[in-house]
């Protein structure tokens, strides 16, 4: 029988105060009648209160301004996730690509936020290319991530990321960016690795050409309807 009092993490207090926000900006961004922005306002105040509760970090009010300062308006006001892309590479040799990342030191696949004018499997080779000095091509999808449901962001994120194949280029990290690049097999990774137990034994599988699924989070039951009828 499942607890029917599961204890609430941080991450899912987190999740739900973002959801909150979402919602009350956009409604903000498409409603100009006073008493449902006085609403949606009053949800933004709830929503930043279980934010300082679960980080410990800032004010209510705070969080009520940051959300306020980026409200937009229509279309433009509609609240949804950042868009990240990654790139799993592999080399004739069969090892992984990976950098260290400048604002965290940990070591990951390449990765940045998406941008305007190109497509995800343009980000991904051209992120490559700007963190690694490798030039690659894009094979298909890897993984596709919700950031806030697997608990390694605090924003809502979607990473998509897609398998990739080394065809030249000289390795060279981005100064910026990156703290170190290299290239590394199952026998000399470096560490820390973020979240290497979610992704690597797939990254190698994929690399070694064995058949794979790509990865995704599975629709849960509704967060708030509670679980479905059987």
């Amino acid at each position: 029988m499942s607890d029917p009092h599961p204890s609430i993490s941080e991450g899912d207090l987190i999740r739900w105060s973002e959801a909150l926000a979402g919602i009350a900006r956009t409604g903000l961004g498409f409603s100009q009648v006073p008493y449902e922005r006085e609403r949606y306002e009053e949800i933004l105040h709830v929503a930043a209160d279980i934010r300082a509760r679960a980080t410990g970090a800032g004010t209510e009010a705070a969080a009520v301004d940051e959300w306020m300062r980026i409200v937009g308006s229509g279309i433009g006001g509609y609240v949804t996730p950042k868009i990240a892309v990654g790139a799993v590479v592999g080399n004739e040799d069969g090892e992984l690509l990976m950098i260290q990342r400048a604002d965290s030191g940990v070591w990951l696949y390449p990765t940045g936020w998406a941008d305007v004018g190109y497509s995800a499997a343009e980000v991904a080779i051209k992120e490559v290319f700007e963190e690694t000095g490798i030039t690659a091509v894009v094979e298909r999808p890897f993984a596709i991530v919700d950031g806030l449901q697997l608990g390694f962001s605090r924003v809502p994120l979607y990473s998509i990321v897609f398998q990739c194949r080394a065809t030249g280029g000289e390795l060279s990290h981005h100064p910026q960016e990156c703290l170190d690049a290299g290239w590394f097999n199952r026998d000399n990774l470096p560490s820390p690795i973020a979240s290497g137990d979610r992704w690597l034994d797939l990254a190698f599988r994929a690399l070694a050409g064995e058949p794979y699924d790509t990865s995704f989070e599975m629709p849960r039951p509704s967060v708030w309807l509670g679980e479905p009828e059987s």
